[in-house]
């Protein structure tokens, strides 16, 4: 049996630079910097994710090697800014993934629990680059609010600032939805909203809940019934009134649940 070559990045890299060359390259390439093509990168990781979640692999390779291009994408730019290049982000990542699995590549060392091992190489990493004191240094501000709010949660409940059980936390949601119900004035209703959202995300850290996975669950169910919906009613959604609309809805949900 052959052994498979390596995959090779390098056609990939040097299609980029030929895209971003400044002579005869792309002009929408070459226009394009860190800031200007982040959206897209954070889209195609959601698009990764979306194709994972529909099962569907074919999508998921073609998604893969969308992203891999933002990865060739920002390390050119850096490049020609003399920062790091392709190479720099490679060796970096397989150093950091060998240094933070020591009870894998270092002969000798125990088979600890690898989780909570990376925790503690990468809060040791963190300190020695930034020096910031807080348990919530490092928690990315362009993170999607949802992940980031599970993030700063887990962060400060390893200093022990955390609801002891589940309780707590479904009080602390009805404490904050009254407070929505009582604010007086459209921005404390917002701050209340953000409140109320917060404390729904650390609930369903406490019943071990992806708040990101189950709101992208629920948004997908509502698709499917609202579509439903537009069917049953054959075009003429729109023009029907609210408690007829409602009817549909309840028939688009007893349907689904007898599949």
């Amino acid at each position: 049996m052959t052994q498979a070559s390596p995959a090779d990045i390098m056609p990939l890299a040097q299609v980029m630079a030929r895209l971003r060359d400044p002579a005869t390259g792309c002009p929408w390439d070459i226009a394009q910097d860190f800031a200007s093509i982040a959206p897209y990168t954070i889209e195609e990781a959601y698009e990764v994710a979306d194709a994972i979640e529909r099962g569907d692999m074919a999508a998921l390779c073609d998604e893969l090697g969308d992203l891999l291009l933002q990865v060739v994408f920002h390390s050119r730019i850096a490049e020609q800014s003399g920062r790091f290049a392709l190479q720099d982000v490679i060796d970096g990542i397989t150093a950091k993934m060998i240094r933070r699995h020591p009870h894998i590549f270092c002969e000798g060392t125990p088979r600890e629990d690898g989780h909570a091992q990376w925790e503690a190489i990468k809060a040791a990493e963190r300190a020695e680059k930034d020096p910031d004191p807080s348990a919530l240094a490092g928690v990315a501000s362009a993170l999607p609010a949802l992940l980031r709010a599970e993030k700063l949660q887990k962060r400060a409940a390893r200093t022990g600032f955390d609801w002891p059980d589940t309780g707590g936390a479904i009080a602390k949601v009805e404490e904050e939805l009254d407070e929505v119900r009582t604010a007086p004035d459209q921005a404390a209703r917002e701050e209340e909203v953000g409140d109320l959202l917060f404390a729904v995300v650390n609930l369903a850290r406490h019943l071990n809940v992806d708040a990101e996975v189950a709101l992208r669950s629920a948004n997908s169910k509502f698709e499917r019934r609202f579509r439903a919906m537009e069917d049953m009613a054959a075009g003429e959604f729109p023009a029907l009134p609210l408690d007829a609309q409602e009817a549909l809805w309840q028939r688009a949900k007893a349907a689904e649940k007898l599949r």
